[in-house]
């Protein structure tokens, strides 16, 4: 019984994807006498947690209840008041916990709260499928770095753009819109000048009621045109361009007067510094990143070792080309053995198209 509440526990959780950020994704079920009585998740950033939003839905007394949550209560005044102190108020007598607070500054105090007023306690009730579900805030509260997602769209023989430089669509409509779906789970969406120049994309999120992620530009020298569709969108989000000493500062000046925050990092290799720009950005609250980078960038930020995930398609298509462009450029490893390895790999299909997830192996 614990699996099957918490199951629904984790699917109301999922609601909350793109709105609570830089929040955990939780939800919370509410059972007396083998019945649901009271159902909630955490719909957006600053809002009730997902145990106030269960209580304000239940439609019976939940005095003697059971509560199923996916992360521990919390113990502390942050934007809403400590959820723990409202269960044991409402007189909840037991409580099954899928994820302990990963936040070692907080772990284990909602638990204890509970525990010093006689609430039984249940805990690693479908912790790994919890886990899945808040990698970006497991990373993010532990490490106050965002959480780096590379995605990549090549053809059957490994290009992401055809000799002239064209590349729509690489890969179907079904593709496209799971990476709409994407882009509205994570704060920031992440370019280089070259995808800029090239695709002049808007990076927004085409979603009803999609949220539109930050926008940041890699442009080491402020190559970026000021008609860009970047630089000139009604949306709520911003434009972070990130740039070096090399910028010119009258041309600095203009983006910030049009809106544009621009962060000046240290230069490396004679551009920007991705791991400066990288800690710099969760600073601002960014806990995830999607990189849609071209081939030069992608292959910097697998240097840099800021990569978590990978979500790599590939569409059943040739279109050849010495000069076609590969979706990590660069440089190169020169050995195979130094090789960047993905683990944990999950195969989908969207019609045609394949994609490849997986986790970079942090110790190649």
């Amino acid at each position: 019984m614990d699996t099957k509440y918490m199951k629904r526990a984790l699917e109301l959780s999922k609601k909350g994807k793109g709105y609570v950020n830089p929040n955990p994704l939780v939800g919370a079920v509410i059972v007396k006498n083998n019945k649901i009585i009271g159902e909630g998740y955490h719909h957006i950033y600053g809002g009730d947690h997902a145990e106030i939003d269960a209580f304000k839905n239940s439609i019976e007394d939940v005095n003697g209840a059971t509560m199923y949550v996916t992360l521990e209560p919390c113990s502390h005044y942050g934007k809403t008041p400590p959820c723990a102190k409202t269960i044991v108020e409402k007189g909840i007598k037991k409580v099954v916990i899928a994820l302990k607070d990963p936040n070692p500054l907080v772990s284990g105090r909602g638990i204890k709260i509970l525990q010093d007023n006689s609430i039984e306690i249940v805990t690693g009730i479908l912790e790994d499928e919890c886990k899945k579900l808040n990698e970006i805030f497991l990373k993010y509260i532990t490490s106050k770095l965002p959480f780096c997602i590379m995605k990549t769209a090549m053809t059957l023989d490994g290009k992401i753009a055809s000799c002239t430089g064209d590349s729509k669509w690489i890969t179907n409509e079904a593709s496209r819109n799971y990476v709409h779906n994407l882009r509205n789970t994570v704060s920031g969406i992440m370019v280089g000048i070259g995808t800029i120049l090239a695709d002049n994309p808007f990076l927004t999120t085409r979603l009803n009621n999609g949220t539109d992620a930050e926008r940041i530009i890699v442009d080491s020298t402020l190559r970026i045109p000021l008609d860009s569709n970047v630089l000139n969108l009604n949306s709520k989000a911003n434009t972070i361009i990130a740039t070096t000493e090399k910028a010119n500062s009258k041309k600095l000046k203009t983006l910030e007067d049009m809106g544009a925050c621009v962060i000046i990092t240290p230069l490396k290799e004679g551009k920007v510094d991705l791991n400066y720009l990288i800690k710099t950005l969760g600073e601002f609250k960014i806990d995830s990143i999607l990189l849609e980078g071209g081939s030069y960038l992608n292959y910097t930020a697998l240097k840099e070792n800021i990569i978590d995930k990978v979500y790599s398609f590939i569409s059943p298509k040739f279109i050849g080309g010495n000069e076609a462009k590969t979706p990590i450029g660069g440089e190169g490893i020169s050995f195979m053995k130094d090789a960047v390895r993905l683990k944990n790999i999950n195969i989908h299909n969207f019609a045609e198209d394949i994609l490849i997830e997986g986790y970079i192996e942090k110790n190649h």
